[in-house]
């Protein structure tokens, strides 16, 4: 079996890019504050800093989250960003309410399936 390409230390920069990239999205996009498309983003993003900052890898600050489990919370994480706008209903609002959760979760997703697990 081959070894996945991008290593724990892209994967950690990439991390802090997505979680900063997901909370600043709503105000960059002026989504409406409290919105439902606006919180999805800044969970996911605030969700994605938190469990990282617990990973055991070169940006963990407390290491107790092994690699692996980091990958499957990205995973889940990834899937349901990109179906959020469908399953709560706020795609209705056009492209810039679906767009961002539809391309940021399915780069999660992409991240998770080819990132390292040491």
């Amino acid at each position: 079996m081959s070894q996945r390409g991008v290593s724990t230390k892209t994967h950690g920069v990439l991390d802090l890019a997505t979680s900063g990239t997901l909370l600043a999205a709503p105000g960059l996009l002026g989504l409406e504050k409290g919105s439902r498309a606006a919180s999805v983003l800044r969970m996911a993003g605030g969700g994605a800093l938190a469990y990282s900052m617990l990973t055991d890898y070169e940006f963990g600050l407390v290491r107790v989250l092994p690699m692996r489990a980091h990958l499957a919370m990205d995973a889940a994480s990834g899937a349901f960003l990109a179906s959020s706008p469908w399953l709560l209903g706020f795609a209705k609002n056009g492209p810039r309410y679906w767009v961002p959760h539809a391309l940021m979760g399915a780069g999660e997703v992409l991240a998770a399936l080819t990132s390292r697990t040491r």
